[in-house]
């Protein structure tokens, strides 16, 4: 399955579940009907993935922890927000750094239809390379 194959069946899993419980939910509840959905749809992922953050090639104590790991490929956050700010995007992006991947999904179910975007790291790209 090719990237953008990998990112749509993503945000097709993500729009069941917004088409099935709408807005108004916590983040968690989500979180956890995504889980589900990915299982029900053979997306393969991991939940909760945490990402050490290096400074000067040491790990610091402080990290982060990503909602979803997709195809060990894409990272995905959720949010269940009325409205994203860049603060959101930024955060997607720094997981991106951490992990060094290239593609990132953030998904929004505070609204009444789901909101989603994608994010592309290019240093990690070249990384790759």
């Amino acid at each position: 399955m090719g990237g953008d194959e990998q990112t749509f069946a993503i945000i097709g899993a993500a729009m069941t579940v917004h088409g099935e419980l709408g807005h108004g939910f916590l983040e968690a509840v989500y979180q956890e009907a995504l889980t589900f959905e990915f299982r029900n749809c053979g997306i393969p992922f991991a939940r909760e993935l945490e990402l050490p953050v290096l400074y000067r090639g040491q790990r610091l104590n402080t990290g982060y922890r990503a909602d979803f790991l997709c195809f060990d490929e894409v990272m995905v956050e959720v949010k269940a927000l009325e409205l994203l700010m860049t603060r959101e995007a930024s955060q997607v992006i720094n997981y991106l750094k951490a992990s060094a991947r290239a593609r990132g999904l953030l998904l929004n179910f505070g609204g009444r239809s789901l909101a989603h975007k994608r994010l592309v790291w290019t240093h990690a790209l070249a990384r790759t390379r």
